[in-house]
């Protein structure tokens, strides 16, 4: 998709697989069949810019033919750069304006308690949004109002558009923070399926908290020439780096 369109954010895209699938075939309570149902969890992509990872797990979940990815942000396409709500194909917000995802979920989540609602938000962040301030005061009112039906997760390859995270805004100690505002947390391989699954399947981590997942993990996972380098943040791939990506992808 990045390669056809010349388009950016692969290396974002591909941190974030394993807990896309994770949450799409094993932990939400969704149905492709019925995308607007009333009791589903709500999931929001805050990094918009991953869009292709989110587009493409939905079309495996069959919430859209497969062949729409071709018209991934081309003219006259169906797919944006960034996410663009439509409920129809799964997706329950406009993101990639960062530091937006987590205060989005936080307002679902009182909606969701003052409804009487038991399903779930979960907002997969990314690491280098959390310079935004909009972040922490939705973790503090998050708090405050004991919502245990959130659970947000950081993408945390540690590399953001401009350099590496500890050398523009160092967030660590990083859980200490997110404990500080009265989150539950727990770190785990966001590159491991089992520890994903596991972490999942134990929310909420504390009744009357919200929860807080640190996954830590590399930006372009899987690609030798793109994993941890900060090239990858925009760089399109060329069609031999394409082809080379595909084979490493295939053989793994």
């Amino acid at each position: 998709m990045v390669t056809t369109a010349k388009a950016s954010h692969v290396g974002s895209a591909l941190s974030t697989v394993e807990i896309l699938v994770a949450l799409y075939f094993k932990i939400l309570n969704i149905d492709p069949k019925n995308p607007e149902k009333e009791d589903r969890d709500r999931f929001l992509l805050s990094k918009g810019h991953a869009s292709t990872a989110l587009y493409s797990t939905l079309a495996e979940r069959g919430f859209f033919p497969k062949e729409l990815l071709d018209k991934f942000c081309i003219d006259s396409g169906v797919f944006a750069g960034h996410i663009i709500l439509n409920t129809d194909v799964g997706i329950e917000a406009s993101t990639g304006s960062l530091g937006h995802g987590l205060p989005i979920g936080v307002g679902m989540a009182i909606a969701a308690k003052h409804d009487n609602k038991k399903y779930r938000i979960c907002v997969l962040m990314s690491d280098g949004e959390c310079d935004e301030g909009s972040v922490w005061e939705a973790a503090m009112l998050a708090s405050h109002l004991k919502l245990d039906n959130l659970v947000a997760v950081i993408d945390y390859n540690k590399i953001q558009n401009f350099g590496r995270v500890k050398d523009i805004v160092d967030l660590e100690p990083f859980a200490d923070k997110w404990v500080s505002f009265g989150w539950s947390v727990k770190d785990i391989n966001g590159h491991d399926y089992k520890e994903i699954l596991a972490a999942f399947k134990k929310l909420p981590f504390h009744k009357g908290k919200p929860s807080m997942m640190i996954a830590n993990t590399v930006k372009g996972k899987g690609i030798s020439f793109m994993e941890d380098k900060l090239e990858w943040h925009y760089k399109s791939p060329t069609q031999e780096q394409y082809e080379q990506a595909v084979k490493e992808i295939d053989a793994s």
